[in-house]
């Protein structure tokens, strides 16, 4: 899985890449959440356009991440879930936890 960063003013855009299924990977997501939190983001956006598939440890990364950033009064939106992820939200009943937009500029706009 690889990670990516850029900053939309005050919000930070995530793009995720590959399969997240454990491993470092996971923590990678977690550990790069925190680092923001360091430096005063608390607005993110995950961009899961490029996630081919994740399982219950990806999905524990996103909680987490999400967990962290909502702990320091921010929040984490998904935006562009490909069909197979979006399948795993709607049967784990964590569509109803996330917000999710359909691109990623309507996720950055929904912080404003």
């Amino acid at each position: 899985m690889a990670l990516h960063e850029e900053m939309y003013g005050d919000v930070a855009v995530l793009e995720l890449k590959g399969k997240l299924m454990g491993g470092p990977e996971t923590s990678e997501i977690h550990e790069k959440v925190k680092e923001l939190i360091g430096q005063g983001a608390k607005k993110v956006v995950a961009d899961v356009e490029k996630v081919s598939w994740m399982n219950s440890t990806g999905l524990g990364a996103l909680i987490g991440a999400m967990s962290s950033l909502r702990n320091a009064g921010g929040d984490l939106k998904l935006a562009r879930i490909t069909e197979n992820v979006e399948n795993l939200f709607v049967i784990t009943k964590l569509v109803t936890i996330f917000d999710t937009f359909d691109t990623v500029e309507e996720a950055v706009t929904a912080f404003k």
